[in-house]
């Protein structure tokens, strides 16, 4: 069976659930594409699933260790081989359109190790000036990055910079070694908000506030931090903003981040737009057949 599943969707829209239903209608195995949920100890921020035989990709480095795209592409590869061996259904599903891309267009990337003094220069830098540098650099990519994304902004300008080339230019698209069916959930704008904010809710309600205290006084603010769920905080322990106002601002950033999700989804080609669950299940079997 050289076939693969991708389950594309703004965050909170219902994937990882949708995800399980079919990983267990159709003897299938889940493929985490989520670029935080490789991180151990970032759980509740991340909404990440609990970790079963289902589920693969998750808690893979430590919140402080660096992990690019064209590692998770390699990982991904290696992981939809192992499942199809097994003559099961590889089900790549999440809402990181850069990670999702680099497997469905078997991207090529530059091969660059990274700068560690160039590194350190950068990470100093706001997400607001290193987004301005890497406009400079880039033009047509900075149209298509996760601008509010530092460690991402930051990996882009060591690629250009190194290369004396646009980070987009070094990439290059193959071929990929399977067949995939792209679904992606759309659903209301406001069915949506309603979704995020029942969510961060909950995440508050599990710990959220622990969590990211335990990591900030074992990490410090390092970049991985430095994202919806967690940056938020920052404000709070510094005594400028009460609990309810990083609620809020959580699910603002949230319902900010799932536009721009849509934005790199609707570029893509041959997805499947669904709103409910069972037309994901009709669509796997038809496939399948």
């Amino acid at each position: 069976m050289n076939k693969l599943l991708v389950i594309l969707g703004p965050t909170a829209s219902g994937k990882s659930d949708l995800a399980i239903k079919i990983a267990k209608f159709f003897n299938g195995e889940i493929i985490s594409a989520d670029s935080r949920q490789i991180y151990k100890e970032m759980n509740i921020g991340t909404a990440k699933p609990i970790k079963d035989n289902l589920h693969n990709l998750l808690d893979l480095i430590n919140p402080d260790e660096h992990f690019s795209a064209a590692e998770y592409k390699k990982l991904a590869y290696k992981t939809i081989k192992n499942i199809q061996n097994r003559n099961k259904l590889p089900i790549l599903c999440g809402g990181t359109g850069l990670y999702i891309s680099s497997v469905i267009e078997n991207w090529q990337f530059p091969k660059i190790p990274p700068q560690e003094k160039l590194r350190k220069q950068l990470e100093k830098k706001s997400i607001e000036q290193l987004f301005i540098i890497y406009e400079k650099l880039d033009p047509k990519g900075a149209n298509l990055i996760d601008k509010k994304n530092k460690r991402r902004l930051i990996r882009a300008i060591e690629v250009c910079k190194t290369n004396n080339k646009a980070f987009w230019q070094q990439r290059k698209k193959n071929k990929p070694p399977f067949k995939a069916l792209l679904i992606g959930i759309k659903l209301p704008k406001e069915e949506l908000k309603e979704r995020i904010t029942k969510r961060v809710k909950k995440m508050i309600k599990n710990g959220l506030k622990t969590e990211i205290n335990a990591l900030i006084k074992k990490y410090g603010w390092i970049s991985s931090l430095q994202t919806i769920g967690y940056q938020e905080w920052k404000q709070y322990f510094d005594n400028k903003i009460n609990k309810k106002q990083v609620q809020n601002l959580i699910e603002l950033h949230t319902f900010q981040y799932s536009k721009r999700q849509m934005t790199w989804f609707k570029k893509m080609k041959n997805v499947t737009w669904i709103e409910k669950p069972e037309q994901a299940i009709k669509l796997t079997k038809l496939f399948l057949e």
